[in-house]
């Protein structure tokens, strides 16, 4: 299995299981297996992330959360809460696909529901954090 390294100055502990000639990350917010595509594998690292670096209970954070947009139902990658209330949006996308206004701006629909104060748009490589306040979005170096 070979997995691509992400940008992150951090290493995590991952568990992985092999089924058939399929793989599968352990994901500790939902406690099981999930095959390990791309995606998965840079929402695992935010996971990681956010429990390990920035010390967060996994009781703060929501995976794969439905929302309803413009009468389509979408999921939310990652979302980070304090005091249940939305802080973090996190959208994950494969590390192959390149980061743009269009996928920015998807982020911002889903954040029109959710209500953030801040989002990160990442494929694992590229970070793009912006912060959201009297309906603008200022963007920031990412640390």
């Amino acid at each position: 299995m070979e997995l691509q390294k992400l940008n992150f100055q951090d290493s995590f502990d991952f568990k992985f299981k092999k089924d058939k000639d399929k793989f599968f990350i352990y994901d500790t917010i939902r406690k099981t297996y999930l095959l390990l595509t791309p995606e998965e594998w840079v929402r695992q690292h935010w996971i990681h992330h956010f429990l390990t670096v920035k010390g967060y209970s996994a009781s703060a954070l929501i995976t794969e959360k439905k929302i309803v947009l413009n009468g389509l139902t979408k999921r939310i990658d990652l979302l980070v809460t304090e005091k249940t209330m939305p802080k973090i949006l996190v959208e994950c996308k494969a590390p192959q696909i390149k980061l743009s206004e269009k996928t920015f701006e998807q982020t911002a629909r889903y954040n029109s529901i959710i209500q953030a104060e801040q989002i990160i748009l990442t494929n694992g490589i590229q970070h793009i954090f912006a912060t959201y306040s009297e309906n603008t979005y200022q963007f920031h170096q990412f640390s």
